[in-house]
Parts: C-alpha cells; structure tokens; sequence
C-alpha cells in the first residue's frame, strides 16, 4: 500500500494478492489486520512511518511489525509515543531498526535482512520479559496450513502431520502438509525425496476415509543416496481429510 498512484498499482506488483492506493490510515483500515500477520512499515518517510505506527497501535497487535529508521530515529518516535500514552511494552516489541544485522547496504541486502527477521520470528517463538524480548524454539504448526482447512471445507485432500521426530530432522513434530488429488501441496514436511515418497502415499489415500502411519528413515547409507541428508527419522500420520 502507498498513498502515490504512481507506486501502489498493479503493473508494478502483478503478483501482490492486493494492491491499495489510499492514504495510509485508510489504507490500513482497509488491511483487517489479525494476530498472526504480519506488518513490515517503510514509507518515503518518518512522518508517514509515524502515522501507520499509530494507525496500528489501538488495534490488534500484528505477530510481527517492524519500522525502518536509524536508531536515533526511532527513539525518538518512541519517546513521542510513549508520552502520548502508548504502551512502553507494546512498542518494545516491534521490531526497530527492521531487519537482522547483516550489514546490508543496499535495497536489495535490506530486503533480505528484513526476510530473514520474518523467518526468525515465525520459527521462532517469542518471549516478552522486563526490559528484553526472547525467542526459543516454537512448534512448527504452519498457520497458512490451518487457515487453508479452515476454508476448503469441501476440497478433497489428505493431511500429512508430523507426530514424533528423533535426531536431525528438517521439520519437527505439529508440522502439516495437505496433499490435493492433482499433486499440489500446502505447507511442507521438509521437502526432498522423503516429502516425495509421502506426497505419493498421501494421493492414494485421498477420498477412502482412511489414515497410514509412515515413518520417514532419513539415517543410514541408502537415505543419504536418495538426498535424505539431514540423518534423523520422522513419523507422520496420513489422513484422509
């Protein structure tokens, strides 16, 4: 979203879900923003990152929003805030200065730094405590996964869960995958030669009302000549959704 025509249409970003030329309080009403979005706020300017900052505050807070700025900057902003009576621990969790700390220079590096931070934070669970905010370690449940049955009531399709996991594996238990009659997939189980062989299973299952329990071996000499590099072993439930 912008507020310049110029800039927010539709030949200069075919593939956004959607596209809004507004100002930025309207444009942020418009946004219906829920717990497990995410809000990445950088403007032609501090002003404007301002204003969609407080545009946001009174609603529901976002799962990640970061702000561009220096840090002199963004003291600043938060300084006004807080004397305006925003709560000091609610803007102590949006992410300012956005992006992880990779030394990007440039548009292109920045961009990757504020992608890795989205990353981080949906890997990664967050821990509010006095005067710090931690991440450890949070189940692998993929909320676009969930939201997808949520939606396609009447889609045929089967759902792959991940229920236990020993050593090295690429995604751990909670993690789901719906498999669709033509092959596609949402969400992911760790991808390679061991999804494969599951994505296969998971067709044949489809439309009988039934389930499979399958173990994913992912040690040993003949997963490694199949890609199965990471040397751990995965059981996952199939079910017939």
């Amino acid at each position: 979203m912008d507020d310049r025509p110029a800039f927010a249409s539709h030949p200069r970003f075919p593939a956004a879900a959607q596209v809004i030329c507004d100002s930025f309080e309207k444009a942020i009403e418009q946004l219906h923003i829920t717990d497990s979005d995410y809000v990445v706020i950088i403007t032609r300017g501090h002003r404007h990152d301002q204003a969609c900052l407080e545009k946001l505050l009174p609603g529901t807070e976002p799962f990640y929003t970061g702000m561009i700025g220096s840090r002199r900057r963004v003291a600043a902003v938060m300084d006004e805030l807080i004397a305006q009576g925003y709560s000091a621990q609610r803007l102590q969790r949006i992410h300012s200065p956005i992006g992880l700390s990779i030394g990007a220079l440039t548009p292109e590096e920045i961009a990757v730094s504020i992608s890795a931070e989205l990353i981080s934070c949906k890997r990664l669970k967050r821990e509010d405590l006095p005067g710090e905010v931690r991440y450890t370690n949070r189940s692998d449940v993929d909320i676009g996964v969930l939201r997808a049955l949520e939606k396609e009531t009447d889609q045929p399709k089967s759902i792959v869960t991940v229920i236990s996991s020993k050593g090295s594996v690429p995604r751990g238990a909670g993690a789901k995958m719906l498999v669709y009659p033509d092959g596609r997939i949402a969400g992911s189980i760790g991808g390679g030669c061991s999804e494969a062989a599951v994505i296969n299973d998971a067709r044949q299952i489809i439309g009988t009302g039934e389930y499979l329990l399958k173990t994913v071996d992912m040690t040993g000499d003949a997963a490694e000549s199949e890609g199965m590099v990471c040397g751990g072993i995965m059981q996952v439930l199939i079910e017939d959704y």
